[in-house]
């Protein structure tokens, strides 16, 4: 293994997994595997880059530093020469953490400093410019990220809120001298002071990110979103280290599924288009916490709309959610929709389900470490790429279940419906 990746939630995991496994066109990328959680086993030889994906981005920090490193300790292992560390791309953090600290910890477990940090992903609309992060053209504490219910986003400045994180300095590497290139990138990363521990790096376009990655060719540690990892799988193939390839087209057959349990504006959105034309179930949270609604509930709904594309959502307004979060708690919420949408996915797979589209990031994490476990945890191949960040993911060689795990903020309108076309061989 080449490239090992550490990231904070599963659909990030995804995003950055299918950024590797494209690469630039025609060259192509690494072959890339995902794996839900730290896996028990070594790695299948042919794997170029493994990302190991972790429930840390709202977890206890202790917790999320321990399971980092455990994460760094079994790449290590593979023989990883280039570690990344995977946030967000509108770098998802409380006040307090988590994002320096286990940036922190993995730097100094690997006895590194001047680590890039860039959560540029323009596909998406995300860009760094003077150190602050944008989402389109409005600053993160504008995009909506403010009423996050987890981790509100309420300042733009990446080098504050890093600096507040951690103990060590923080630079900033600014647009000018990355719009000029590699050979200054370089040159600009090399004249660091040597005390300074991360470097927040300007990026507007994909060709800013793959000057950067070039640059970072003999990097050990790299954090960043998903875009940072763009121009790396180039740096290995140059080299004769790898092969460029492309991930594979997907055609798994049997009944699908949609599983919504993000918030976010582009959910919503995707939700209420989805709507129009297919069978919709509302999860009234009120109704889980009481008992009145359980995964039979959300199994009897859906096989009962068998190839209808059927959806069930537990979305709500930032109104709602915060209301429901006052009464209940907000972690007593959030595990028992993560384990209703996890009972409910499995019963699906035994109903011989194997089209299952995911939204959002805590849901995806509950339904993929389900179904790794009733499958005996096998890698998470990636495959074809449904829209920016999304890919298909299949698991299992006989029989195999096709998964796309959307991040809340991502994908087109009519993306759940299009994910299982894809599945299934489609456009």
């Amino acid at each position: 293994m080449l490239v090992g990746v550490i990231a904070d939630d599963f659909t990030g995991a995804s995003d950055i997994a299918n950024t590797l496994a494209k690469g630039v066109p025609p060259e192509g990328g690494l072959r890339t595997a995902q794996y839900p959680g730290i896996p028990m086993n070594k790695a299948a030889a042919d794997v170029d880059a493994g990302v190991i994906s972790l429930k840390s981005r709202s977890a206890p920090i202790e917790e999320a530093v321990a399971e980092s490193l455990k994460a760094l300790a079994w790449l290590n292992d593979q023989g990883c020469r280039q570690i990344i560390f995977k946030y967000c791309s509108t770098f998802d953090s409380t006040k307090d953490g988590n994002i320096g600290p286990v940036a922190s910890a993995l730097a100094s477990a690997l006895n590194v400093r001047n680590v890039v940090v860039c959560p540029a992903f323009p596909a998406a609309g995300r860009s760094v410019y003077q150190g602050h992060l944008f989402v389109h053209d409005r600053l993160l504490n504008e995009s909506g990220m403010q009423n996050h219910p987890v981790t509100p986003m309420t300042d733009p400045d990446i080098r504050r809120v890093l600096a507040n994180q951690i103990e060590g300095s923080v630079g900033h590497l600014a647009y000018p001298v990355v719009a000029e290139g590699t050979r200054a990138i370089t040159r600009a990363f090399g004249e660091q002071p040597g005390e300074t521990d991360f470097i927040v790096v300007d990026a507007l376009e994909n060709s800013d990110l793959l000057a950067i990655g070039a640059a970072l060719a003999d990097a050990p540690l790299i954090t960043g979103g998903s875009g940072i990892a763009m121009g790396l799988p180039h740096n290995f193939i140059a080299s004769g280290l790898a092969h460029g390839c492309e991930g594979e087209a997907c055609t798994v057959s049997g009944p699908g599924a949609i599983l919504a349990g993000s918030c976010s504006g582009a959910t919503l959105g995707q939700i209420e288009h989805h709507k129009r034309n297919h069978p919709t179930f509302p999860i009234e949270v009120e109704a889980v916490m009481s008992g009145g609604v359980t995964s039979a509930t959300l199994v009897e709904f859906i096989t009962s709309q068998c190839g209808a594309a059927p959806l069930v959502y537990s979305s709500g307004s930032p109104e709602a959610v915060r209301d429901i979060q006052e009464k209940y708690g907000r972690e007593a919420i959030s595990d028992a929709l993560d384990t209703l949408f996890a009972d409910t996915a499995q019963a699906l797979l035994e109903a011989g389900y194997r089209r299952l589209v995911v939204a959002g990031g805590e849901t995806s994490g509950a339904v993929s470490q389900a179904l790794a476990r009733s499958l005996g945890h096998p890698e998470m191949m990636i495959g074809a790429e449904i829209d920016p960040g999304v890919p298909v993911l299949t698991l299992g060689e006989v029989d195999p279940v096709a998964l796309a795990l959307k991040s809340g903020n991502f994908g087109s309108e009519d993306f759940f419906g299009k994910a299982l076309r894809i599945m299934a061989g489609g456009k």
